[in-house]
């Protein structure tokens, strides 16, 4: 994903400014975490943390996965999909872009692999 326009660029800023998204960003990209993980690493409320969760979900930067406990519970678990984040200034104006896991070419990627090693 990248951005051109400034409405996507001060966009960006403002979640990345904020320490409740950059805290789960961090969280996330460690290793998938439940909503109440991430309340207890960020030290911030679930109502809290799941608003900042919908903005990152809207903007791609995070990914929801659904698990099954090992009590037969669903869970959801929450994985950060950034892989870079660049930010350019150039003749007055940012330019700010993200880089994100495309997890179906990248699944296509290794199985094509796999397959023509077996071929």
């Amino acid at each position: 994903m990248t951005t051109g326009e400034a409405g996507d660029s001060e966009a960006l800023l403002r979640v990345f400014a904020d320490e409740y998204s950059r805290q789960i960003i961090l969280a996330a990209d460690e290793e998938p975490r439940t909503a109440k993980s991430l309340s207890r690493i960020c030290d911030a409320s679930l109502a809290t943390v799941y608003r900042r969760i919908s903005t990152l979900e809207e903007r791609g930067l995070i990914a929801v996965h659904s698990t099954v406990g090992s009590g037969g519970e669903h869970k959801r678990l929450f994985e950060t999909t950034i892989e870079a984040f660049h930010v350019r200034v150039d003749d007055g104006e940012l330019e700010l872009s993200v880089e994100t896991r495309d997890e179906l070419a990248d699944n296509f990627t290794s199985l094509w692999e796999e397959f023509r090693e077996n071929v």
